[in-house]
């Protein structure tokens, strides 16, 4: 029977339901669950669970009907249950016709063991909650179409058990993130989404309007502006696990929505978040998955031995084969480096800019153990504080795992005159057409010029901690409702 016949079908008995006054009732408050009574009844024999005869009322998805024999999933646990029509009054009987795969249904009965020792529930009263219209799919081989899984979550949660304990899996992750920083004397706290200059980081924003205002307004790139314009009230440690909006492309690693956590701590600097960072990962996993080395697509991770730490430039001199290192310090040197790595370099880039489209290209991919690369070009990194013994680099980190940047971290530039001065140079990027580069934020620079303590911050990309923690390849994987294009064209 085709799907459009499957429909009709159970149209045809929702429509007898109707007419029985019997469609989508709301009257049904199950007293248990499916993981309770399971665990409660673990150990108890067939003449144990006859003794204690034991009534439960519960209430679940059924996924499998073989005869008499009905299985329900409640919360990701299923009940299997006996529902023998002979021993039924006659409307339950006739409802009982009604039920397909998929409906949602409340039942109240008492426990039992079946002769092979499985527990199961004779059903003496039942109801039917939902009654659902469009088929599950096939039981054996689940939703696989890797699109509709995307597109439809709502059923590949019904399907998949793997994809419901990833996104419990989630949840578990994050609230040992909360509890770490809880722990560790940070404050949460929240800021704006909406923003009237969106800054933080090097990114292209959405764009939208606010009608009262009659104000051009933006969804928020980064946080970072506010949680340290905090520092500067007087908060000395602050987090967030916020929502970040980027109008960038798509990609396996790229969702123009995602969630980061960012935290900053006045008097701390760079090289305290890179210790802190290795412990948080550490205790994450160890909290969530019970263990610190793992695989992710095939690659073994091991977050229990110290974290490698390398210079952009030794980065680039390892992993490309560059055998005089003077090759990185003129500009003319490193477009003559780039022309044989097959790097496209823009005319007007700084030798900053060059090295790391050199370093993106070549090297990010290829750091799978966990590392911390360092010393970033000055230029690259407009929020950094400048390193003392050389202001061509700044103090800051990234950590990459598994090929991809999981955290980007810095001693927090506080002087409000270089930060002003950086501010004007990405304007002008933005004016030579660089739609990431920062706008000049002139109350940030007035926070600053109230003075905000010497202070490291950094931001880690929880989905990406996600897709490493669950062995997902995709972004799309670990978010419930990845952005997709439409369906027929919209």
């Amino acid at each position: 029977m085709t799907e459009n016949k499957l429909i009709a079908e159970r149209r045809r008995k929702l429509a007898k339901l109707r007419g029985l006054g019997l469609a989508f009732p709301n009257a049904f408050n199950p007293r248990d669950s499916a993981r309770e009574v399971s665990a409660d009844c673990e150990k108890l024999d067939a003449d144990e669970l006859m003794a204690a005869a034991r009534q439960v009322s519960m209430a679940g998805r059924i996924i499998r009907m073989r005869g008499p024999f009905v299985v329900i999933d409640d919360g990701g646990v299923g009940m299997q249950l006996y529902i023998n029509n002979k021993h039924l009054p006659a409307r339950l009987a006739e409802l009982l016709k009604l039920l397909d795969l998929g409906d949602i249904i409340g039942v109240e009965g008492e426990l039992f063991r079946t002769g092979k020792g499985e527990l199961t529930v004779r059903v003496a009263n039942f109801l039917l909650l939902t009654k659902t219209l469009r088929p599950l799919p096939d039981k054996y081989k689940g939703l696989a179409d890797t699109e509709l899984r995307y597109r439809r979550r709502y059923v590949d949660l019904i399907a998949n058990s793997g994809t419901r304990d990833r996104f419990a899996l989630r949840s578990k992750i994050l609230r040992s993130i909360r509890n770490y920083f809880e722990r560790a004397g940070f404050m949460e706290v929240e800021t704006p989404m909406l923003q009237v200059i969106p800054g933080g980081a090097m990114a292209r924003p959405f764009a939208t309007h606010h009608n009262a205002l009659d104000l051009p307004m933006y969804l928020r790139v980064a946080p970072e502006l506010y949680l340290k314009r905090l520092l500067v009230g007087g908060f000395g440690a602050v987090f967030e696990l916020n929502r970040n909006f980027r109008n960038e492309g798509l990609s396996t690693k790229h969702n123009p929505e995602f969630t980061m956590l960012e935290f900053y701590r006045a008097y701390a600097v760079f090289e305290d978040f890179m210790d802190l960072t290795e412990d948080l990962l550490r205790t994450v996993a160890e909290e969530a998955l019970g263990e610190t080395s793992f695989t992710w697509q095939g690659n073994a991770i091991n977050l229990t031995q110290a974290f490698r730490r390398l210079s952009v430039r030794d980065a680039v001199i390892e992993f490309c084969g560059v055998t005089d290192a003077t090759r990185l310090e003129e500009a003319e040197n490193l477009r003559s480096l780039a022309r044989e790595l097959d790097v496209a370099i823009d005319s007007a880039w700084t030798e900053g800019k060059m090295l790391m489209e050199i370093f993106e290209q070549k090297v990010e991919h290829r750091l799978i153990d966990p590392v911390f690369i360092t010393d970033y070009p000055t230029e690259v990194s407009p929020l950094s504080r400048r390193n003392d013994d050389n202001p061509g680099i700044v103090d800051r980190f990234e950590l990459f795992i598994a090929g991809q940047e999981l955290a980007n971290g810095f001693s927090e530039l506080n002087d409000p005159e270089d930060q002003a001065e950086r501010f004007k140079a990405q304007v002008e990027r933005r004016e030579a057409g660089d739609d990431e580069a920062m706008y000049f934020d002139e109350d940030y620079i007035a926070a600053l010029e109230y003075g905000m303590p010497p202070a490291a911050g950094e931001g880690l990309g929880i989905d990406r901690l996600v897709m490493l923690l669950t062995d997902s390849p995709s972004i799309k994987d670990v978010l419930l409702f990845p952005h997709m294009r439409p369906e027929h064209g919209g």
